[in-house]
């Protein structure tokens, strides 16, 4: 085993470590304090060793026999680091680290007990997701991808004993689980066709031909279904704004470096053989720019903070798909990089704000930017990115996406990511302009956070600024240097929204109700989410619950009532052959003759 292998080991091992610690040794457990100092401990030793391998630029790939078959192991486990899987490594053990800082100081009101569950947690969520960066196969990855979706409804409904927290969780579990069915179909289906799981031996078959494409479309599709439940693309889109029930710190593991990442991560370690499929392809680009408009629409009407950012997120996941689906592989993967600094950033300063004011509404929050002022330039910095304004790391990957997606053809998915640049800038200083600048003033004596806190902030808005200066200097960071008035075009179309924005929520030329008023259509159909969960509830209601009863009569009066009559039968026959016993030698006499008689007659009779 080389060094790569070693830390690879190493990053996927430490949180592992924490998290078999905090879940036998309850004293620790319980200890709150203690058990996150182990959990942040051991996710920052894997993010020293995330670092180093990155550094080193050493791929690896190492595979250990786990399902013997005839002709060689059905199935390995093992790991594989190539520059994409180092990069996410990176990312990953980055956002946990800052993440698992910030939450000592986001939830210093919690109990010892709750605390150190809290963390056992999010221990688990770091290796699932580790482990499926670095997984050697589909098997594997699968085996991750499902611990990522357990870590992800224990900690969106951490807080258990509220109502709403459940259903989130349940609601995010069986969701995502739609798109997993289709996901282990089809690895099953591609190892019936090809005859491994393994990464790189089916890159190989891709590479040389031998992969057959007859059918490879179908299996392709059912694994892309995984990656649209995991990064929420319609029309499985509808479990995230729900799970920001949970607390804030996970809301902002979750968008920015580990459930909704997988599923774009799923395509891009994949993409040899999605290029396969051009069908499959272009259905996910299609799919991704819709997503992205949609969920910017749906943006544009919300109050709570935390799902502003969550329809944000999934309209950056659109965006990540198109560019995917257009064949953009790198702008794709450069977008899911910095978006997960960036959204890492605006998950935690939202959080920062709700410590402050104890509230998520946006409309009881404003005045904050003189009262939280680091608070305010943070998250300035954060809604910039998004917006994609120059020379912010933003800026780059969404150009890239833009110049990727025109540049495949998709003309009109680039015209819907074009409306989407405008529509995020508008909702996004929306937040801003009231919550930091606006006329109305928050309650209580709001303040900026502790250190604990504002560190995590601190270091994401400096790694914001500094990936877009490293761009700037670079020349820029477009795959396949798109046209150049593309740039120009998006930066129009953002400072457009801005100033949009500031038009309305800030000098209040025109009021939020006049422009609910023009757009009223569309408005109540925002506002209903466009009756999705009204579709899904009526579906659960009038097909899931309706087949449960249905099996419910089944079982009660077919299969328990043949039972229950077998069993009353045999109770009445053996009631009547009870009769026949007198208990008298004579009368068993009399029946064994009488029986021995009809066997004679019965030999004789012609």
């Amino acid at each position: 085993m080389n060094d790569a292998g070693t830390l690879a080991l190493a990053a996927l091992g430490l949180p592992l470590c924490a998290f078999v610690l905090l879940a036998v040794v309850a004293p620790l457990r319980r200890a709150g304090k203690a058990a996150g100092a182990l959990g942040i401990a051991a996710i920052g030793g894997a993010l020293v060793a995330a670092l180093v391998l990155w550094r080193s630029g050493q791929g690896v790939e190492l595979a250990w026999s786990w399902l013997p078959a005839e002709g060689g192991p059905m199935a390995t486990v093992g790991i594989l680091v190539d520059p994409v899987a180092a990069v996410m490594l990176v990312l990953v053990a980055l956002v946990s680290f800052l993440v698992q800082l910030y939450s000592l100081g986001y939830l210093e009101h919690e109990t010892g007990p709750a605390l150190g569950r809290y963390y056992a947690y999010h221990s688990l969520f770091a290796v699932s997701m580790i482990g499926l960066v670095l997984a050697g196969n589909f098997l594997q990855m699968f085996i991750f991808w499902e611990l990522v979706g357990l870590c992800s409804y224990l900690l969106i409904g951490f807080w258990y004993d509220k109502p709403e927290a459940a259903r989130a969780a349940v609601k995010a579990f069986w969701t995502t689980k739609v798109g997993d069915l289709g996901f282990i179909i089809g690895i099953v289906l591609l190892w019936g066709r090809a005859g491994t799981f393994t990464f790189s031996e089916l890159f190989k078959m891709a590479g040389d031909g031998t992969l057959a494409p007859d059918g490879l479309g179908l299996v392709m599709f059912l694994i892309y279904l995984g990656a649209v439940g995991k990064s929420a693309q319609f029309p499985l889109h509808v479990w995230l704004p729900d799970a920001m029930e949970g607390p804030t710190p996970v809301s902002a593991l979750i968008h920015a470096a580990t459930m909704v990442a997988a599923g774009v991560y799923l395509v891009t370690r994949a993409y040899p053989l999605f290029l396969l499929t051009p069908d499959v392809l272009a259905l996910i680009g299609w799919v991704g720019a819709f997503t992205a408009l949609l969920a910017a629409v749906l943006g544009l009407v919300q109050a709570d903070i935390k799902r502003v950012l969550a329809y944000s997120t999934v309209s950056q996941l659109g965006y990540m798909m198109a560019a995917l689906g257009a064949g953009a592989l790198g702008a794709g993967f450069f977008h899911l990089l910095t978006h997960g600094l960036f959204k890492a950033l605006l998950f935690l300063g939202a959080g920062a704000v709700i410590h402050a004011v104890g509230t998520n509404d946006v409309w009881r929050m404003g005045r904050l930017g003189g009262a939280m002022p680091q608070t305010a330039i943070v998250f300035l910095v954060g809604t910039l990115a998004l917006a994609g304004i120059w020379p912010l790391a933003g800026f780059f990957s969404k150009d890239a996406v833009l110049a990727g997606v025109w540049e495949g053809g998709l003309t009109v998915p680039f015209l819907m990511l074009a409306l989407t640049v405008f529509l995020t800038a508008f909702y996004m200083f929306r937040v801003v302009f009231l919550v930091f600048f606006g006329a109305g003033r928050a309650e209580g004596h709001p303040h900026d956070p502790p250190v604990s806190m504002s560190l995590p902030l601190w270091t994401l808005a400096g790694l914001t600024v500094g990936v877009g200066g490293y761009f700037a200097l670079r020349g820029g960071g477009q795959e396949g240097h798109g046209p150049g008035w593309i740039p120009w075009v998006s930066s129009a179309l953002a400072v457009a929204g801005i100033v949009c924005a500031w038009v309305t929520y800030q000098k209040q030329a025109v009021s939020a109700e006049t422009l609910a008023r023009i757009f009223a259509p569309l408005y109540t159909a925002a506002q209903r989410k466009f009756w999705l969960d009204d579709f899904y509830g009526a579906v659960y209601r009038g097909g899931f619950l309706a087949l449960s009863r249905l099996v419910g009569w089944v079982d009660r009066y077919l299969v328990d009532g043949l039972v229950n009559w077998a069993s009353a039968w045999t109770l009445r026959v053996g009631d009547r052959l009870r009769r026949i016993q007198t208990g008298r030698a004579q009368d068993y006499l009399y029946g064994v003759a009488f029986g021995l008689l009809l066997v004679i007659v019965w030999s004789y009779w012609p």
